[in-house]
């Protein structure tokens, strides 16, 4: 294991960052920009600017994750994830304290300036206000506080909300100004998914996150129902996107995400063979750059349609 005097604090701080975690966040933006493209309303400002909103949100949830994760022992020398900086004593109570405050004010920034540029309506400048200030709650409250709901194994249901309902949804929303359901099917695949890479993440955990009574949903469901749980994400995803394909495109294209699914189905049968938590760390970055590359399919295919 890499000692703490082998590493700079500019790492330490890239490596709290998670910038490998970014693509999650942006797919799901680019999947409801590509929706409103193919319904002739894409808008590049509202997209790059919910970009930045939505990276920046991921950034404060990485960085809450290890100040929480810290000051609650969870992050031992046992954990098979790599150490973050303060847990090699690289970055301090007081500078992650200041780095969450900065970050808030970014988001703060860049989210008005998306609600500026793209709220037609007061109550749209108002739910959006209200949906932002939730986010930054539920980014920050995942490991940080008395109760914090990713110990509770409430962790999956929030991905499937932030990362799919809302970000794919709000994209959406934000470019061409109203609500269909139809949308809800490729934001449930993106919100599937990005669950999946939680919950790789939560089975390399598992031993280390039972043992700090971090109970995750990995946990309650124990090391086997947890891959089987694993799988129907994955086949949920490919239904839902599936289903829009099928009742809304008239195009063979809209099919071209189905092109990833051999990278998911070899990626699902690694992780039912394997029933180690150690042999879950390679898969975790392969789930990332699966989920983002079946977004990122499906978003080309809609707009080619």
């Amino acid at each position: 294991m890499q000692s703490s005097t082998a590493i700079t604090p500019a790492k330490a701080w890239l490596e709290s960052l998670r910038p490998r975690t970014l693509p999650l966040a942006f797919s799901s933006i680019i999947v409801g920009s590509a929706v409103a493209a193919w319904q002739g309303h894409f808008q590049l400002g509202v997209m790059l600017l919910a970009l930045l909103t939505a990276g920046l949100l991921q950034i404060l949830s990485n960085l809450a994750n290890d100040y929480g994760d810290a000051i609650k022992g969870s992050d031992t020398a046992d954990r098979i994830g790599p150490m973050r900086g303060m847990q090699k004593g690289l970055i301090t109570q007081a500078q992650m304290k200041r780095a969450l405050v900065i970050t808030v004010v970014l988001i703060m920034l860049s989210g008005s300036a998306l609600i500026a540029i793209s709220c037609q309506q007061p109550s749209d400048v108002l739910g959006f206000l209200l949906l932002g200030a939730v986010a930054i709650i539920a980014a920050i409250t995942y490991t940080v506080g008395k109760k914090p709901y990713g110990y509770l194994g409430l962790g999956d249901i929030s991905v499937l909300i932030f990362f799919g309902w809302l970000s794919v949804v709000g994209s959406y929303y934000l470019q061409t100004h109203r609500f269909e359901m139809s949308v809800i099917l490729p934001a449930t695949a993106c919100g599937l998914l990005a669950t999946a890479v939680l919950n790789i993440n939560n089975l390399r955990d598992i031993e280390t996150d039972r043992a700090n009574h971090k109970n995750t949903l990995a946990v309650r469901l124990g090391a086997r129902n947890g891959r089987y749980y694993h799988l129907l994400l994955l086949l949920g995803a490919l239904l839902c996107f599936a289903l829009f394909a099928f009742y809304y495109l008239a195009s063979l294209s809209g099919w071209l995400f189905l092109l990833a699914t051999p990278l998911l189905l070899l990626h699902g049968r690694r992780v039912l063979r394997d029933q180690t938590a150690i042999g879950m760390r390679p898969l975790l970055e392969q789930m990332v750059k699966s989920a983002l590359v079946i977004n990122l399919l499906f978003s080309i295919g809609v707009m080619l349609s």
